[in-house]
């Protein structure tokens, strides 16, 4: 069965690749990539996808709910991959608003959107895919035991509390309106196309530069990483077989010190 596939946050790190991803694995798929094309979101990672006769970009805003609901009627969606937030956790000490509106009423406006198009057509086979993150649920220390999906919410950051407050309404939804969802929480990715500001990226770059490294406090913050490209097949793989209403962190068991990470990448450029 052809499914019509929305990406949201198309443009951006995760979500190209996940473009490319998908249409590699699922070529008999119509799929539509979204994104409002902010600071993150860069049209140019698409280009390739552009070519291809089942992909079409479009440029939108998911605060926008009018043209969300034009490109469900439009496009006959039935599917929806998740990815658009604002997630860069500096910026959302600097301003926390625009990690709310885009992260908890654009995920909002989506649900409401979808949840009336799937409804009003009687379309049974949709599902709704929510991209979280492993943050909502704090910080590790070296002797904790990785994050599992029991685990309390216990976020540190108007980053990770907009992210938490949308991964309880994609439940709510689910509950409430029997929309099938599902919900995954990743680890800090890294990959290509990732944007600069990143730590991955930050450190590299600034070596290339014979710049100092910046280290956020002294460096001891424990994070999980996993390639963007294990990340794409572990969210095809929940689609595909996961539990509706189910949440499942993908993760690596690859936990490191900031400051050890640093120091790693810092031998591999030497060598």
């Amino acid at each position: 069965m052809v499914d019509n596939v929305l990406v949201t946050g198309a443009a951006g790190f995760i979500g190209t690749n996940f473009v490319y991803y998908w249409l590699k694995s699922n070529p008999e798929d119509n799929l539509f990539g979204l994104d409002d094309l902010t600071y993150a979101g860069i049209r140019e990672n698409l280009d390739e996808a552009c070519l291809e006769k089942n992909f079409k970009f479009i440029k939108g805003d998911i605060k926008n709910k009018k043209f969300l609901k034009k490109i469900f009627e439009k496009y006959k969606i039935n599917k929806v991959i998740h990815f658009a937030a604002e997630s860069h956790v500096d910026r959302s000490i600097i301003n926390p608003e625009i990690f709310i509106n885009t992260n908890i009423i654009g995920t909002f406006n989506l649900l409401e959107v979808s949840r009336n198009y799937w409804q009003d057509n009687s379309i049974t086979n949709h599902h709704f895919h929510h991209i979280s993150t492993d943050e909502v649920y704090g910080d590790l220390t070296i002797n904790q035991p990785s994050f599992t999906e029991s685990n309390q919410y216990l976020p540190n950051s108007p980053y990770a509390a907009s992210k938490a407050a949308s991964d309880h309404l994609v439940r709510a939804f689910n509950k409430t309106f029997s929309i099938k969802t599902t919900i995954s929480n990743c680890s800090n990715n890294y990959g290509p196309y990732q944007f600069p500001e990143k730590l991955i990226p930050v450190i590299i770059i600034s070596i290339l530069k014979k710049k100092k490294i910046p280290i956020y406090g002294d460096g001891m913050q424990i994070r999980d990483w996993l390639h963007v490209s294990d990340h794409c097949r572990g969210i095809e793989l929940i689609i595909k077989k996961g539990i509706n209403g189910e949440t499942y962190n993908i993760g690596t068991d690859n936990e490191i010190e900031n400051i050890n990470l640093v120091r790693k990448i810092c031998d591999l450029v030497d060598k």
